[in-house]
């Protein structure tokens, strides 16, 4: 008898809300793309891994051709990549690059990336471990490996970020009364170790290159077109806004000898006409100035970051 009483009862209120032509107004929350903000992709270099432990270093070593310093590479690329915040660039001249960037007051700036990460792997070690009992023996593989990441601002030369990290994988067999597993060599232990290692430091990578405003800078300015360098790849696109600010000026820390540019000065305002370019490497923008302006004579004062 209840239940006849609460159906009757839903059936009312069903009604009286058909009948009442009750609105129900649904509110959609503002997407989290447009609360957030687009990140524009940060170009990043990654100089050659090298293998700074003894491990695999025989007779024929060769260190240009180095397969544990390949691997730490490999792994490395494929963790940035996944996240989708970078455009890496594979440079075949990286070395030589860096060789005749040395060899100047602007250190780096001839990579053609915003960052540039230098890598090497520190320790490497591999061991088993056997235990021996009355009806089971057992065997662990260990292999233990330690990397090294340095984060290099191009645009000062100055290392952002270094740390190392530690990793460790192991296979482990047991055997009673004789049947069970055997475990022979493991190579993809190596991997999963340095793997692991990398994958403690590539959060940090991110936010360390994420944090800094994005920046470009002028490639040409004439009657024709003003130019900047970065475009579509990078998530730029036509509207965009950017800041153009006058480089700061460079002082000597006395205690390091590191030089260091100050704060630039905002001096005017561009907006995005429309963008151009093959390749990363040959991306452009062109761009109009909303406000302010600059010495076209001397486009090497100035730099485009985005606002924050």
């Amino acid at each position: 008898m209840k239940k006849m009483i609460y159906l009757v009862l839903l059936l009312i209120c069903v009604q009286t809300e058909v009948y009442g032509q009750r609105k129900v107004t649904v509110v959609e929350p503002e997407s989290s793309v447009n609360q957030a903000g687009k990140a524009l992709k940060r170009k990043v270099a990654i100089s050659r891994f090298t293998n700074e432990t003894q491990y695999a270093k025989g007779l024929f070593y060769d260190k240009d051709n180095d397969p544990m310093g390949k691997q730490a590479l490999d792994i490395l690329s494929a963790k940035l990549a996944s996240s989708g915040k970078f455009i890496l660039l594979e440079r075949n001249d990286l070395n030589e690059l860096l060789k005749e960037s040395s060899k100047s007051d602007n250190s780096y700036q001839n990579v053609g990336a915003d960052y540039l990460i230098i890598g090497s792997i520190t320790e490497y070690g591999r061991k088993n471990i056997g235990d021996v009992k009355v009806f089971s023996t057992s065997k662990t593989q260990i292999v233990e490996a330690a990397v090294s990441i340095r984060l290099v601002d191009v645009s000062t030369g100055l290392i952002i970020y270094s740390e190392e990290a530690k990793g460790t994988a192991e296979q482990k067999t047991k055997q009673t009364l004789g049947v069970g597993g055997k475990a022979d060599y493991d190579a993809t232990l190596s991997d999963k170790a340095i793997s692991m290692a990398i994958s403690k430091l590539v959060e940090n990578i991110i936010n360390n290159c994420m944090d800094r405003p994005w920046k470009s800078y002028f490639l040409s300015y004439d009657n024709d077109a003003i130019l900047i360098s970065g475009g579509k790849s990078q998530g730029i696109e036509a509207g965009d806004k950017f800041s153009v600010k006058l480089k700061g000026k460079t002082v000597k820390n006395p205690q390091t000898g590191m030089s260091i540019e100050l704060p630039g000065k905002k001096v005017g305002e561009i907006s995005i006409s429309m963008t151009g370019g093959d390749t990363p490497d040959t991306e452009y923008s062109i761009v109009t100035f909303t406000e302010g302006e600059i010495d076209k004579t001397n486009l090497n004062n100035y730099y485009i970051e985005e606002k924050k």
